[in-house]
């Protein structure tokens, strides 16, 4: 694992923390957003690349509403090996899943990094959307591409399905807000917590927060009522993994999604009936990844068989 400095890879920790022992995550380098009135990045069909991790809950996102809003036959992708060791992602077709650069032909993700500007200094990180015509980097920040896929290429798709409608964004964003430290971030804070203090501040927060969505949850189907949004989609790829990883791998043993009555039946409903949800979820690579690509966390590399049953 590393990152790159001016251009030149360098092989450090990502477990970036405060001085509180307490996990800080980089900000995202390229904020770009395709939309129509944009000067330079606007909605054409096979302009764009997407890179991602079949193993991270962040490109997950973007997955889905790849799928749910029919972006595949007009948006490509590349799978990098869940294996995140010295040279970070890197693409290796000997894991089933896995693919080459389709291309460049590159052999490391950080190289796609380098192409879109020379001597950037950043993490390496995916999702990567990319864009073929200017050859660089349109956005690598999750939350900002599925805004993009949700609506920027409607009039290509036809599909008009809408997951952030105006009448719900208010609520939408409050949600979101709330999740994404508590829960999204708050596993991985819990998890690279290198102090005893953040740890319990982390945990204790997360699970608060699950405790809220149970209740939440109790006589509705989704977050906001029968209809699922964004604040589902965001949510959802955190879920999947929590028992299968978060549990042991980042000690988030409190309690499991599967002990939640609500919780579990709302992420298994999800899963079970919408088929963009299952098909994008690879539990082979999500163990792999979080379980080999830790060795502090993990040093031997031994991947758990279980849990049999994960929702």
């Amino acid at each position: 694992m590393g990152r790159l400095i001016d251009g030149k890879w360098v092989v450090q920790s990502v477990m970036t923390t405060d001085t509180t022992g307490s996990y800080k995550r980089i900000p995202r380098t390229f904020r770009h957003f395709i939309q129509p009135s944009d000067p330079i990045f606007q909605p054409e069909s096979g302009r764009y690349h997407l890179y991602v991790s079949y193993a991270c809950p962040w490109a997950h996102r973007t997955l889905i509403y790849r799928k749910l809003k029919d972006l595949e036959r007009h948006i490509t992708v590349s799978v990098v090996s869940p294996d995140m060791l010295d040279d970070g992602w890197v693409f290796d077709e000997t894991f089933p899943g896995s693919t080459k650069d389709h291309l460049y032909g590159t052999t490391k993700l950080r190289d796609i990094y380098i192409k879109a500007e020379k001597d950037i200094s950043t993490s390496v990180t995916v999702p990567v959307l990319w864009d073929r015509k200017t050859e660089s980097i349109v956005n690598n920040e999750s939350s900002e591409i599925i805004r993009m896929f949700n609506k920027s290429f409607d009039a290509i798709t036809g599909n008009t399905n809408d997951y952030y409608p105006e009448s719900l964004q208010k609520q939408i964003d409050e949600l979101n807000d709330y999740i994404y430290p508590n829960i999204n971030n708050g596993v991985y804070r819990t998890g690279f917590a290198k102090t005893q203090q953040a740890y319990n501040n982390s945990v204790d927060n997360l699970f608060l927060a699950l405790d809220k969505l149970e209740q939440r949850l109790q006589n509705q189907t989704f977050l906001l009522g029968e209809q699922i949004t964004e604040a589902d989609l965001r949510l959802i790829p955190t879920l999947i993994r929590f028992d299968v990883v978060y549990v042991g791998h980042f000690k988030c043993n409190k309690r499991r999604i599967k002990d939640y009555p609500h919780l579990s039946r709302y992420l298994r409903h999800a899963y079970e009936s919408i088929e963009a949800i299952k098909q994008t979820t690879y539990l082979d690579h999500i163990k792999r990844h979080y379980y080999y690509s830790h060795p502090s966390i993990n040093p031997y590399r031994i991947i758990p068989q279980g849990p049999d049953e994960i929702f």
